[in-house]
């Protein structure tokens, strides 16, 4: 009996890219000798996306959805997807072609060779603009360093997971995970496979620079208490700094010397002021995701699918 892949697809207003996307995986499997199933999920999509999905699950036994309620992000989707795929591996990618289906039968390749992940590394793709390329390098830099792990530049959301990689992933009570690194942090035989990505078909990127600063917070935060320990040493640096003025200070009063300077003065608190906010910001984004997980509200909710569901709240 053929092994079952299932292929994990998170989307988000991709009610032009549902169609060709199936033809082409369609395409890819039609010379391989495995079964497949797509998850479709459905990111609480504003436009045509479900209905396309719905129509094709109807006529394709290959189809199934999840669709939420809202748009509860991109790596929630993927956990969704992921907690229900029933296969011997797990394909995550993206729906909107940009991740090439054609480099699936080499993926399966690796994992046959006995490779728990197979990860995908994007090589730089020059239309995407300078500054957006160097923003994505330095998150990579700062991610590494940070968390301590060893994320290539250009990894990418497209993947292949062994069955006990998923289920040990998917056994793990955080809320909000970030699969590119806790891929990484698992461990496991891994092996990188480079791709250049396609031209997105239709529709726009959801990814501008306001999401990809907020999955940047996210993923060090995940990884690392490095932040915490950095506000702890700048703040006894300046501390330390601040003990210099000190003999200044008395030897302007002991020789009365007046100490003029209101614009220092105003400079020092305003600087001083922002530093005090920053360390308190860093320190509030961890004391924020522990409050989220304590409060145990579900990481998604159902609004419709074709799966024998047993609840609706996750």
């Amino acid at each position: 009996m053929p092994k079952l892949i299932s292929i994990v697809v998170p989307v988000y207003n991709e009610a032009n890219n549902i169609v060709p996307f199936l033809t082409r995986i369609h395409e890819v499997f039609s010379c391989l000798d495995y079964d497949f199933k797509i998850i479709f999920c459905n990111d609480g999509s504003e436009d045509d996306t479900l209905y396309q999905i719905r129509r094709l699950a109807e006529v394709d036994e290959c189809v199934d959805f999840i669709s939420f309620s809202r748009n509860f992000g991109q790596q929630k989707a993927i956990r969704a997807g992921m907690e229900h795929a029933t296969g011997d591996c797990v394909i995550c990618m993206d729906g909107d072609l940009q991740h090439p289906p054609e480099l699936i039968p080499q993926m399966i390749d690796k994992w046959e060779q006995g490779y728990d992940v197979v990860y995908t590394i994007r090589k730089e793709n020059k239309e995407i603009g300078f500054l957006k390329n160097l923003t994505s390098k330095m998150f990579y830099k700062i991610m590494n360093y940070m968390s301590d792990l060893n994320l290539n530049y250009g990894e990418a959301d497209f993947r292949l997971l062994s069955s006990r990689v998923a289920e040990l992933i998917n056994s793990f009570p955080e809320k909000n995970l970030y699969y590119r690194a806790i891929v990484k942090w698992v461990g496991f035989r891994q092996v990188g496979i480079e791709y250049f990505p396609d031209i997105r078909r239709s529709g726009k990127s959801k990814y501008n620079y306001r999401t990809m600063t907020i999955l940047a917070i996210e993923g060090i935060t995940s990884f690392s208490i490095k932040p915490l320990t950095f506000a702890t040493y700048l703040g006894l640096l300046i501390s330390t700094l601040s003990l210099l003025y000190i003999p200044y200070i008395v030897f302007s009063l002991y020789n009365n010397h007046p100490i003029s300077g209101w614009a220092s003065v105003i400079f020092s608190v305003a600087l001083f002021g922002g530093l005090i906010l920053f360390m308190l910001g860093i320190i509030g984004v961890y004391l924020g995701k522990m409050y989220m997980q304590q409060k145990g509200r579900p990481t998604y909710i159902v609004e419709e699918t074709s799966l024998v569901w047993k609840k609706q709240l996750y």
